[in-house]
């Protein structure tokens, strides 16, 4: 596009910006960071390439955020693939192996093959060490009282100095790297260069910034959305805010839960919210016999926050 009084300042402004965020290490759990590396593209990048099908002529028809709105709303994913961005991370290596699972991005890590191991381990403070929850097998609960925390605490900085100084006496006596690494713990820090389509972005952010997953990786995820994403592509991520990140879907048993609580409600002359009673009364017929659902569990919730049944 060529640069014009009207386009020069946002211009400006962009680049100002990059120059901030570029390798910029925002900090996140003791010693780990995100930083941007490089970007390709912006805002305009997603609405040029959704045009592309039908022309420049219609561009007034629609907006930029107007359409940046309704390609997300809509699931119409492939224009936000023409934005990618690059970060270089360091992170604990368990927190690592949920990161990569994730097969839609580009990945160089820090070989401990080639060079010697990070000398950095994420270590808990005593008031961080949580409980196993009753309810979900891969997730935590309350935090543990602060005496049990303490002595968690001491007993894991023991075996870190422990293991880092076996990794070390192995070195100095020459065992090669690639196995003088192999009783390093999880919470020894790596680094990776990490490459990434905004619409793969999107969807790992959506996962991992939910309140079900871990919470190391939260952090991370919060640090890259709202750190870097957020102030490089405003339009999208509002747009990804309104319609993943604070969204709820409906599915068809649900619906189906929605219409028998409002017919029962408008039976008997009665407004909502109504009672967990009557949800378990309108339920889906397949969960009816079950002792615990998953899925029954989070429809009532969402039903809650609606404000269709009580808390």
């Amino acid at each position: 596009m060529p640069e014009t009084a009207e386009n020069a300042a946002p211009a400006m402004d962009r680049q100002a910006l990059l120059q901030e965020l570029k390798w910029k290490k925002f900090p996140v759990l003791d010693d780990g960071f995100v930083c941007l590396v490089d970007v390709m593209g912006d805002d305009s990048s997603i609405v040029q390439a959704a045009r592309v099908s039908y022309g420049e002529g219609t561009k007034k028809a629609s907006d930029d955020r107007t359409l940046i709105r309704y390609l997300l709303r809509h699931r119409h994913t492939t224009p936000f693939e023409m934005v990618e961005l690059k970060f270089l991370v360091r992170v604990p290596m368990d927190c690592w192996r949920q990161w990569i699972r994730h097969r839609t991005a580009n990945v160089n890590e820090y070989s401990t093959r080639y060079s010697i191991a990070i000398d950095s381990m994420q270590t808990t403070a005593a008031n961080e060490w949580r409980t196993q929850s009753q309810t979900n097998r891969q997730g935590s609960e309350e935090m543990l009282p602060a005496d049990v925390g303490e002595r968690l605490s001491a007993a894991e900085r023991e075996f870190q100095e422990q293991t880092r100084r076996m990794y070390q006496e192995r070195l100095d006596l020459g065992v090669a790297r690639e196995q003088a690494r192999k009783d390093l713990p999880l919470s020894t820090y790596t680094e990776a260069y990490w490459k990434v389509d905004l619409h793969n972005l999107l969807h790992f952010l959506a996962l991992r910034m939910d309140s079900h997953a871990q919470l190391e990786i939260r952090e991370y995820s919060a640090a890259i959305g709202r750190k870097i994403v957020q102030p490089l592509l405003p339009m999208a991520w509002e747009a990804f805010e309104d319609y993943r990140l604070n969204a709820s879907g409906l599915s068809r048993l649900e619906i189906g839960c929605i219409q028998r609580l409002m017919q029962l409600a408008s039976a008997n002359g009665r407004v909502p919210p109504l009672s967990v009673e009557d949800f378990f009364a309108v339920q889906d017929p397949t969960w009816r016999e079950l002792t615990r659902s998953r899925e029954r569990d989070e429809c009532l919730a969402k039903l809650q926050e609606l404000g269709l049944v009580a808390s």
